[in-house]
């Protein structure tokens, strides 16, 4: 009998990641970080000037977090031991919206924190992705976890089925996040590991959705 299984993001729930790119911008790279309400895209603004920046300099940064700053992510209080411990009850996997070529980096990243798991890359909407990596495991039972409400909203609409848990472990953004729980596309919304756990554990015991 197939395993169930849980599909975790990684930024904002296992590694944090607004946190060490604000301080690697307005450290070295003229940029500062201030987000108000929800909106990432304004959130940047040239330091000399006070402008935002465009929408091509903003992706050219995260680009280049990406490629050379990923050691700044240290995990998300809780989630080592949390996801650890899920991972007795369930396989776990992570699906990651970074580009393909940087796979192996998120997968190291993570050994080095101490969780060992399968990474999965993804560019876009989550529904797709999650819908392949069901069709491959086949489990008995899935949960998946992520920050952002749009990805619940899409595994809502592509996978139904799967359990579904809003989670951003990162105090500085949690509060500006719309609620996927609110708008019915999670089945909770929960931001604390240690809150967390007890839910996923008891939901792994559930029967499927």
């Amino acid at each position: 009998m197939s395993r169930p299984l849980v599909i975790s993001d990684c930024d904002e729930v296992l590694l944090h990641m607004v946190a060490p790119f604000k301080q690697w911008l307005e450290e070295s790279q003229g940029v500062r970080f201030e987000l108000k309400g929800n909106n990432f895209a304004t959130a940047m603004k040239w330091a000399d000037s006070g402008e935002t920046l465009a929408q091509e300099d903003i992706w050219k940064f995260l680009g280049g977090f990406f490629d050379t700053e990923m050691h700044r992510q240290m995990p998300i209080d809780g989630a080592v031991n949390g996801i650890n411990r899920v991972a007795e009850a369930a396989d776990v996997v992570i699906l990651t919206n970074l580009n393909d070529d940087r796979q192996a980096k998120r997968t190291s990243q993570l050994a080095e924190v101490g969780i060992n798991a399968r990474v999965f890359t993804n560019q876009g909407p989550k529904g797709p992705a999650l819908q392949a990596i069901l069709d491959e495991f086949r489990p008995s039972k899935a949960i998946f976890i992520d920050d952002l409400p749009q990805h619940h909203h899409s595994a809502s609409e592509t996978v139904p089925g799967i359990s579904r848990l809003h989670m951003c472990g990162e105090p500085m953004i949690a509060d500006h996040i719309d609620c996927a729980h609110k708008a019915g596309h999670a089945h909770a919304r929960i931001d604390r590991w240690d809150e967390a756990l007890p839910w996923l554990l008891e939901e792994l015991e559930r029967d499927p959705r």
